[in-house]
């Protein structure tokens, strides 16, 4: 499973700036890669990491602005088409079968 994160935070004053670098970073550290600007992406091992991740999520939201979640099965993330540009490093084609979660 993959959960995606969807956000559009306000970056007017200093204060929204750094909650906004303070969310981005726990993002980062928590295990998701940039997808494209505002949209962060990690991989999950079934429903109870999906709860879990949810959970941390929700503890670290920033004050203001928009946070999305969406959670989309391997298959469904890899049936997503690339329109305009280059595909990123992480997003190499890899089969479900070499994934290796620990």
């Amino acid at each position: 499973m993959r959960m995606l994160v969807f956000f559009d935070l306000p970056v007017v004053t200093k204060t929204d700036r750094r909650a906004y670098t303070v969310f981005r970073r726990f993002l980062l550290n928590d295990g998701y890669d940039m997808i494209q600007f505002s949209v962060y992406g990690r991989i999950l091992n079934g429903n109870d990491a999906e709860q879990k991740h949810m959970k941390r999520l929700l503890t670290n939201l920033p004050p203001e602005g928009s946070v999305r979640v969406l959670t989309v099965t391997e298959k469904q993330f890899a049936s997503m088409k690339l329109l305009v540009g280059m595909p990123l490093f992480q997003e190499k084609k890899v089969n479900a079968a070499q994934i290796a979660l620990f």
